[in-house]
């Protein structure tokens, strides 16, 4: 990997996990575990679209464990991960199908596939079924989270192309 994409990944993760550790100091609305608005996936949608599948692993799996160590909420990490790796998975695949130009739709399905990841985790940790009847209302905070993160990362996206070309001409 060149020095220059290992230092545009670093620089990413250092975003996305000062965007989570900002977003942890906010006091939660919805008084509802797990539910949050999940800012640092902005930077993991832009990234799914302008890098591969190993640099976008290498910055979730750095953003997770950070995360999980700098807000000293070790046991989020099985959740965390488990809802990250399929959301990554999820959203890799969907990014050939979906176009860039809709990539907030792909957002909406990967805050989906993270909330099904954790439900999973949820119910192998706790060997309680019952925890599914929590799914339905992760299901609605994702497609509106995912929605908002979605957004930010199309807008960010845009303005990147617009510069990009404009510099060329």
């Amino acid at each position: 990997m060149k020095v220059s994409k290992l230092l545009e990944l670093s620089l990413l993760a250092t975003m996305a996990l000062t965007i989570f550790i900002i977003e942890l100091r906010i006091p939660n609305q919805i008084p509802i575990p797990g539910i949050k608005l999940g800012l640092a996936n902005i930077v993991t949608i832009y990234a799914v679209y302008r890098y591969g599948p190993k640099e976008v692993l290498m910055l979730v799996l750095t953003r997770t464990i950070l995360g999980a160590f700098f807000s000293g909420q070790i046991i989020s990490l099985a959740y965390s991960l488990a809802g990250g790796l399929l959301c990554l998975v999820g959203v890799m695949l969907l990014r050939w199908i979906i176009p860039e130009k809709n990539i907030w739709i792909c957002s909406i399905l990967g805050a989906v596939l993270h909330n099904i990841g954790q439900i999973v985790v949820a119910i192998l940790i706790t060997g309680t079924l019952a925890i599914i009847a929590y799914l339905p209302l992760l299901i609605v905070s994702g497609c509106i989270a995912g929605t908002f993160t979605g957004l930010c990362a199309q807008l960010i996206i845009n303005r990147g192309w617009k510069r990009k070309y404009a510099d060329e001409s």
